[in-house]
């Protein structure tokens, strides 16, 4: 559905913008996108027919904000101001300034009671079959929150927990609630912390870096691992193909102090050896990160994951080739989807003798992320009554 790829960073209505506007336009977006089944069924018993789709996201975007507490005649004058703006549908704004006037007075009574989105069929299925229906409705109503915000401390988690008013997790992240603004926070300046969603920093822990240990990190961009190896006194080296995400990393570089050898290329033909450790995020269809970026399910299908998953098989088969004797490799993807995770350790430990899955470790795991054998399948319900997590699936493979 094209018209919910408005959440793009490069969307050229969102470049537009002055920052400021564009941090306003992208929440609202969002917030629509998390309450879409709700906000059509505030508006179905004061619609006859459909009204053309731009329309239509005109009164879903209105009434998801007054659902947010915004003013209802303010809402409802900025709805139709919209949509007497576009020439194409003008002649509707008087349909949508009555419609919007009826539907407000019970919007924000019926809204905390209509149930969250469902997530599409594609990617239903096969969560029902892995983890039953209370599971996924537990993570549907995740993904219908806004999602808080994730800090790594460069050095202190404490005392970033401290300075910025934030809880620190157990895991060691640092949460904060509400909207922020990342730069105005304390110690940004000074490089003391990066963003980073609490279940995303958790595969660099499993891996448990060393001082002076020699890590490679496939796929590395946008780079919170990357940091998080580098603090920890690792000789880190970082390969990402896209130039244009490996910017972030770049940046977060030189604002932490941290330092990397960083290096754009293609994973696959990335072909130094000897590694004491491989950290390998790789490609996958993100569908762990729908609670940060509701636009997912609109814009994903099925389609794309043999390629994915063939993909996956490959990376981890010559990241194994790359490692050193007795070296170690975290596997890790921000998916749901078991083909994605524990389907893909499974074959790559059929495909390599001699191969082993370790426990994955780290503190502060929350309750029933570690499977039967060992792996971790991180689901967004878990913490739910902390704000809820990113879905990850992360794996500790050893040789021999």
């Amino acid at each position: 559905m094209a018209e919910h790829r408005a959440l793009s960073d490069d969307a050229p209505a969102l470049t537009r913008l002055p920052p400021e506007e564009r941090a306003r336009a992208r929440r609202l977006a969002a917030d629509t996108l998390r309450g879409l089944s709700r906000a059509d069924r505030v508006l179905a018993p004061h619609l006859a027919r459909r009204p053309p789709l731009a329309v239509l996201n005109v009164l879903r975007l209105a009434v998801t904000e007054i659902a947010h507490g915004e003013a209802a005649h303010g809402a409802v004058g900025a709805a139709v101001d919209l949509v007497a703006a576009d020439r194409r549908h003008r002649s509707l704004k008087a349909l949508v300034n009555a419609v919007l006037r009826k539907a407000a007075p019970e919007t924000a009574a019926l809204w905390p009671g209509l149930p969250p989105p469902r997530l599409p069929g594609w990617l239903r299925k096969p969560l029902l079959r892995a983890h039953g229906a209370e599971a996924v409705a537990a993570i549907e109503a995740v993904h219908a929150l806004p999602p808080p915000l994730d800090l790594t401390a460069r050095d202190d988690p404490q005392a970033l927990a401290q300075a910025t008013g934030g809880t620190l997790l157990p895991g060691g992240s640092v949460r904060l609630h509400g909207p922020v603004q990342v730069s105005a926070l304390p110690g940004y300046e000074a490089g003391t912390f990066w963003v980073q969603d609490a279940a995303a920093a958790l595969p660099a822990r499993v891996l448990a870096p060393a001082p002076g240990e020699r890590i490679l990190d496939l796929c590395a961009a946008p780079g919170g691992k990357t940091l998080q190896l580098a603090a920890a006194g690792a000789d880190v080296t970082a390969v990402d193909l896209s130039e244009s995400r490996l910017a972030r990393l770049y940046a977060n570089l030189a604002r932490t102090g941290l330092t990397a050898r960083v290096v754009a290329a293609d994973a696959l033909a990335f072909t130094e050896s000897g590694w004491d450790a491989i950290l390998l995020d790789a490609p996958c269809s993100a569908t762990g990160t729908i609670r940060r970026h509701p636009e997912l399910p609109h814009i994903r299908d099925a389609a794309t994951l043999p390629d994915l998953v063939a993909l996956q098989a490959r990376l981890i088969d010559h990241a194994l080739g790359l490692l050193a004797p007795g070296g170690r490799l975290v596997y890790a993807t921000c998916s749901l989807l078991p083909e994605e995770g524990e389907q893909r350790i499974a074959a790559a430990l059929a495909r390599h003798p001699g191969l082993r899955l370790a426990p994955a470790r780290a503190k502060g795991l929350p309750d029933g992320a570690c499977n039967p054998d060992g792996s971790l399948r991180l689901r967004p319900d878990l913490w739910a009554d902390r704000g809820g997590m990113d879905g990850f699936f992360i794996a500790r493979l050893e040789r021999a």
